[in-house]
């Protein structure tokens, strides 16, 4: 038997997620890598940082539009 490892996410959380599968989401250069949604910075400063160290989002640059990762999709796809 192997190991699993299970994620919990915030309404907060999962919402975010489903503003990066939109495509609506983009990693700042300008704020240390803050969360930037429809163009205005998100109001949870570490949300995009929770969610990149949990391997659910990532961006191909340090800056640039925000990736849902095979395991962030696994997640929405989940609910």
């Amino acid at each position: 038997m192997s190991p699993t490892t299970t994620t919990v996410i915030s309404q907060r959380g999962r919402a975010v997620l489903q503003a990066v599968a939109a495509g609506r989401c983009a990693i700042s250069a300008q704020d240390a890598g803050a969360l930037v949604i429809d163009g205005l910075c998100c109001c949870d400063q570490f949300v995009g940082l929770r969610l990149t160290r949990a391997g659910l989002i990532a961006a191909g640059s340090p800056a640039g539009p925000a990736q849902l990762t095979a395991s962030g999709w696994a997640l929405l796809d989940a609910a």
